[in-house]
């Protein structure tokens, strides 16, 4: 490695350490102080009050890692090219793109740091902070996802699926109501009613079923049977427990297993699906973003120079934020494709960076 690369990736590093412990310090001083007074009437204990603040920070840390990387590599920008550095190292007949190589690999590094953090680590910190707040704080049950009724929703087939109550501790149906029609006609071919049914040997038992047919609307015929086996409910009971946990508190594989179990019994998933994408994306704002930094290598020395960039390099940063808020948005309600939704505003970034990037060669 080049003394100029371990020159810049040194003093990358330490300004973002001071930055990212300054932000941690004001973030926990304004949230502390908006959340404590209410904390404290409820009687918390201290070791709870501590854990429900510092359990926020991975939260903080995945939520402004743009920021922080971009300020990070604007203020090394700007000593650089303060000093006169840039200059300097331009006229040995370095590059800028050559210079700046390390802080892209240092990027690139920090987006698969990133993607690990906000998968792992922040699911679990997520998780027991709620635990903290609802259970040993407020002093609430979590609402117990096992037991549900009133449970719609459209399966396969042209099933319309009505279900009175599940108890997913003992694996029951009870008030089963199944209705089969043509898709393009909507005229009612078949309607199967039952009282319960039993999760058995990896499939539902019906019982006290009564199977009514139908012909272009009219009633032909009926079937009584105690106990009988409908090939096509091919949901399980995992299918109707509603996950507990928010997307934010869900790993990429169990957020992808959740979205596989609403798709199963006809619940909309926009929100989950765009979350899912995010997951992936979100990370590499952290490489994205260190594009737009690179312009101020070139900058005027003069303070005016540097300042005029540095506030474009913190207004893109703040555009792009607000472009994913409303991607986002946008996915959530089926405007926009969940994956153009996560992936939109990287790659329209990423364009205006790659186009800065060589300007700034120039």
């Amino acid at each position: 490695m080049r003394l100029l690369d371990r020159y810049i990736i040194r003093e990358y590093i330490k300004t973002f350490l001071i930055i990212i412990f300054a932000f941690s310090v004001l973030f926990l001083v304004v949230d502390i102080s908006d959340r404590l007074p209410r904390l404290i009437r409820k009687s918390a204990d201290t070791e709870d009050i501590i854990l429900f603040f510092v359990l926020r920070l991975p939260y903080l840390f995945v939520l402004t890692s743009p920021v922080i990387v971009l300020l990070s590599g604007l203020f090394l920008m700007n000593t650089l090219s303060k000093y006169n550095e840039s200059i300097a190292i331009r006229g040995a007949g370095i590059s800028v793109i050559r210079m700046v190589t390390p802080l892209f690999w240092i990027g690139f590094l920090f987006s698969i740091f990133m993607l690990v953090t906000g998968d792992h680590y922040l699911p679990q910190a997520e998780e027991y902070r709620d635990y903290i707040y609802q259970e040993k704080i407020k002093g609430q049950k979590v609402e117990d996802k096992k037991m549900r009724s009133h449970i719609h929703y459209l399966g396969s087939d042209n099933n319309l699926y009505y279900i009175g109550f599940f108890d997913g501790y003992r694996n029951l149906l009870k008030t089963i109501d199944i209705t089969t029609f043509q898709a393009f006609t909507g005229e009612i071919t078949r309607k199967i009613t039952s009282s319960n049914a039993f999760w058995q040997n990896d499939e539902w038992v019906f019982y006290d079923c009564y199977i009514r047919n139908f012909d272009k609307g009219e009633f032909i015929s009926a079937v009584f049977r105690d106990s009988t086996i409908i090939p096509e409910v091919n949901v399980t009971p995992q299918d109707f427990i509603k996950s507990a946990k928010k997307p934010l508190s869900m790993s990429y594989f169990e957020l992808k297993e959740y979205i596989e179990r609403l798709k199963k019994i006809g619940e909309n998933y926009n929100k989950e699906l765009v979350e899912l994408n995010l997951k992936l994306s979100f990370p590499f704002a952290n490489l994205i973003i260190l594009l737009f930094c690179v312009p101020l290598v070139s900058a005027s020395t003069r303070g005016k120079g540097r300042g005029l960039i540095f506030g474009i390099g913190l207004l893109v940063c703040f555009l792009y934020l607000s472009a994913l808020r409303i991607c986002q948005s946008l996915g959530y309600n089926g405007l926009l494709s969940p994956i153009i939704a996560a992936w939109l505003p990287n790659l329209v970034f990423i364009g205006i960076g790659i186009f800065f990037l060589i300007k700034a060669e120039i």
